[in-house]
């Protein structure tokens, strides 16, 4: 189900010149997206709400995207998640993370997935 695609600053370096912590997080990636007890909908889910509440717009969109792509995750879905973001972070977190939700939609980024 899930990619083998990490995002974040320097981590494709890490791949050429230090394969060993890349496969560590590889390693720790499984392990935390086991989808044994939370199956792995419900983890990129929360995985999205993290990122929002953090104000992370790039993360966001990715965490955003991913989901779409690789379990179905719908727009009503992502925005229940936003509606908890909005309660626990605050407007402005929100108010990013919808921004970004409506910028996956007009790009169509993910087809027919969006809904």
């Amino acid at each position: 189900m899930k990619e083998g695609v990490f995002y974040g600053k320097g981590i494709k370096e890490m791949k050429d010149e230090f394969p060993e912590i890349y496969k560590l997080v590889e390693d720790l990636n499984e392990i935390v997206f086991d989808g044994k007890v939370l199956d792995y909908k419900t983890q990129k889910l929360i995985a999205i709400g993290i990122v929002a509440s953090k104000h992370n717009t790039g993360a966001t969109r990715k965490q955003m995207v991913s989901s779409m792509k690789e379990v179905g995750v719908t727009k009503d879905e992502i925005m229940d998640v936003l509606k908890v973001v909005l309660l626990t972070s605050g407007m402005p977190a929100f108010n990013r993370a919808v921004k970004v939700l409506k910028g996956i939609e007009e790009e169509k980024i993910v087809g027919d997935l969006v809904d």
